[in-house]
């Protein structure tokens, strides 16, 4: 499973399971609106891939907007040998409906 929905990253979040949330866009992107995950922009992970694998000692789940740079961002990571790392189907958009976003 390298993909996980709104509705299962918000039943993982109420659980109490052990995730760091990493958002792949932008600075400027992150700093219009976020859910207060670590920003690591997609261009920026192989400067950054220590940092990333540090992280990694819980399941990251990667977002984006959409979930098209949180999906190569995912692909990317797992060719680095960080395989607990999931994508956020439809990104921050998918997740508005489900909480609020600051």
């Amino acid at each position: 499973m390298d993909q996980i929905t709104a509705q299962e990253l918000i039943d993982q979040m109420n659980s109490g399971v052990s995730i760091q949330i990493v958002d792949v866009r932008e600075v400027w992107e992150y700093e219009e609106e976020n859910i207060g995950a670590v920003n690591i922009p997609f261009y920026d992970m192989p400067q950054r891939l220590d940092e990333v694998k540090a992280l990694a000692e819980k399941t990251l789940v990667l977002h984006c907007k959409t979930g098209a740079r949180s999906g190569k961002a995912q692909r990317y990571l797992c060719s680095q040998g960080i395989r607990n790392c999931l994508s956020l189907v439809g990104g921050i958009e998918q997740l508005k409906g489900y909480m609020e976003i600051k």
